[in-house]
């Protein structure tokens, strides 16, 4: 067997073969069965005899992350005591990042729990556009080991450019600044950030910059769309305002319950999305970008 192999879950298979394909690498599925009491078998792909490569790279994109993470502590222990020397993980989404401090006492900081959980299980972890709000790099949530945050805002520029006359872009909350900026630097187009008032979960109050949307085409880039409250909000504001067409662009495409119908709802035409997340919307493949990270690790001695 080869010294390297990426694991990954059949739902994931299309995006984890691209990266081993991109990276050279075998690429093998890890068997997983649910017993009725919701406990988890997880099989690694080996047969009678056959030993693990000293390193392996696991291939899991968190949303929905809950089990997943048990996956990754079954797997990564597993692992380990079947003697693998170097464990990379490659989440394209990476989950818990949002809640950074305490808002209210005892409420729990799950960054600071889950970055050390998967920093205590894996060499490294390569991820991309975590949602990070006071700290200024993903190795400060992510102590130990080598922690890479890539950006989709690139990609998602070209994909931009190709498909949208003269686009001015729009970020849909201060979070969204630093991809709209990035994003509207590749091409030197307008751009603007909204301001948000959040009320709830679902209750959203947009307010637009001062910009002329009369006649643009508007596309409102974010790294994340959940429940599709603030991007519809967005839309509607810049629409009122004379937006000619307004798209949607984010890297993460959670899209939960029923974001996109609520985005349609308010005047979207055009909705992409990168792979990190599988999802009809994916329009960018993120293989070539999260290869040029992870082949230095895997030439590591």
């Amino acid at each position: 067997m080869s010294q390297s192999l990426l694991l990954y879950f059949a739902e994931e298979a299309l995006p984890a073969r691209r990266l081993a394909e991109a990276c050279g690498l075998p690429a093998a599925a890890v068997e997983s069965h649910r017993f009725p009491d919701e406990e988890l078998r997880l099989r690694l792909p080996l047969q009678p005899g056959q030993a693990l490569p000293e390193q392996l790279v696991l291939y899991r994109s968190l949303d929905r992350p809950n089990e997943k993470l048990v996956e990754l502590l079954l797997l990564a222990g597993e692992a380990r005591r079947l003697g693998v020397q170097r464990l990379w993980l490659v989440a394209p989404y990476l989950a818990y990042m949002r809640q950074d401090m305490a808002f209210h006492p005892g409420e729990v900081v799950s960054q600071q729990i889950i970055g050390p959980f998967l920093a205590g299980l894996f060499d490294g972890v390569i991820t991309v556009d975590p949602h990070l709000h006071r700290i200024a790099s993903l190795a400060e949530a992510i102590p130990r080991g080598v922690a890479v945050s890539l950006s989709g805002a690139p990609m998602l520029a070209e994909l931009i450019a190709e498909q949208v006359e003269q686009p001015l872009l729009l970020g849909p909350d201060a979070e969204s600044a630093q991809w709209v900026g990035q994003a509207a630097a590749v091409h030197g187009w307008p751009h603007g950030v909204c301001t948000k008032l959040r009320s709830g979960d679902r209750q959203v109050q947009i307010s637009l910059p001062a910009l002329d949307l009369r006649g643009r085409n508007v596309v409102l880039l974010d790294d994340v769309a959940s429940s599709g409250r603030t991007l519809a909000a967005a839309a509607q504001q810049a629409l009122a305002a004379g937006a000619a067409t307004v798209d949607v662009a984010v890297t993460h495409a959670l899209f939960a319950g029923d974001a996109l119908a609520v985005i349609a709802a308010a005047g979207v035409g055009r909705v992409w999305s990168t792979d990190c997340i599988s999802h009809p919307s994916n329009a960018i493949a993120m293989a070539p970008c999260l290869a040029q990270a992870l082949q230095p690790l895997l030439m590591q001695r």
